[in-house]
């Protein structure tokens, strides 16, 4: 079924309220935006086992789709679950790999040691920033015309949740599956240059989902994620001299037994595919793959996803337009 009302609320951060309900805690915050409240609801414990939130921040967060979300003006926008806009997907968009996340308990006694308090650091620093936005994906209800918000009493009700990733759902939540129409908190402190990218995920989702449907694959990858054998370590975007441009893909096999080609892809920014060739790439070596339309490497930023033979994510990079010099290799 997928979410039913995707988008993204810019907006300032006035207050926060750490939840302390066994039954369905939240770490809720206060944002407003042209005017108008909203309560954003961020889940700090799974309904399902295993219960504590998987919980990622990159406080030096760098991504394409930076582009089409910083020109966002505050407020609510509804977003078109689709690549190469604004809408996120922590598989497709190559956002977070799940060994790189870390399970946290709700609340724990002591300090930095708990989802509550990883939250705590990056909303507290934006309530004190006049100048710090923040950008919270996910799913809006509201406004509930004549109700009182539960938690911070402004009237009418109205808010966003689903404020994690939305897809690769267990049985019970699998309507709510889908693609591009993950959720996030994205922060944003202009005063420093800096993004900040607050990524969530339940311990029961999975991610390896349908390209469609977003529903969870029972299937496992050969390959997978930055440790795997076969992984992009470069790409060479701009090449010198005037278009169309020989653009290229390195990949590295850095496992020690030899590796057959044949059957993989690479997808890119809007999902473009182009095969590899099919031959056997040895244990440490490379190879330059030269990609061919539609598959296009943008200038401006792009995506570099890794499919198997049975077309599943092994490994997926990005880069941004600072990234780009002419005849210059991105290396990853």
């Amino acid at each position: 079924m997928a979410l039913k009302n995707y988008g993204v609320l810019v907006g300032r951060v006035v207050d926060r309220r750490a939840e302390t309900d066994r039954d369905s805690p939240h770490y809720q915050l206060l944002m407003t935006a042209a005017g108008t409240p909203y309560r954003v609801a961020v889940n700090v414990l799974s309904s399902e086992e295993p219960p504590n939130v998987l919980y990622a921040a990159d406080d030096a967060f760098r991504h394409p789709a930076l582009t089409a979300i910083a020109a966002l003006e505050e407020g609510h926008h509804v977003l078109a679950s689709r690549p190469g806009g604004a809408a996120l997907d922590f598989i497709r968009a190559n956002l977070v790999e799940r060994d790189r996340m870390r399970a946290l308990p709700p609340d724990k006694p002591g300090p930095d040691n708990d989802l509550a308090d990883a939250l705590e650091h990056y909303v507290q620093r934006a309530i004190g920033d006049p100048q710090a936005r923040v950008y919270a994906f996910g799913e809006r209800w509201g406004p509930e015309e004549g109700k009182k918000d539960k938690i911070f009493g402004f009237v009418p009700g109205n808010g966003i949740h689903d404020v994690h990733m939305n897809q690769g759902n267990s049985a019970p939540h699998a309507r709510d599956d889908g693609v591009w129409q993950d959720g996030a908190l994205l922060l944003h402190f202009p005063g420093q240059d800096q993004w900040v990218a607050v990524l969530l995920a339940f311990q029961s989702q999975s991610w390896h989902t349908d390209d469609r449907t977003g529903h969870a694959l029972d299937v496992a990858p050969v390959d997978a994620g930055r440790g795997g054998r076969l992984r992009v370590v470069g790409a060479l975007v701009d090449p010198v001299g005037p278009g169309p441009e020989a653009e290229t893909v390195t990949l590295l096999n850095a496992g020690p037994e030899p590796l057959d080609l044949t059957g993989w892809r690479l997808a890119d920014r809007v999902e473009n595919a182009t095969a590899l060739p099919a031959v056997v790439l040895g244990p440490g070596e490379t190879l330059r793959v030269s990609v061919t339309p539609p598959f296009a490497l943008g200038n401006g930023g792009g995506i570099v996803t890794l499919l198997d033979p049975a077309g599943l994510k092994v490994d997926g990079v990005t880069y941004t337009r600072a990234d780009v010099r002419e005849g210059w290799s991105v290396t990853f």
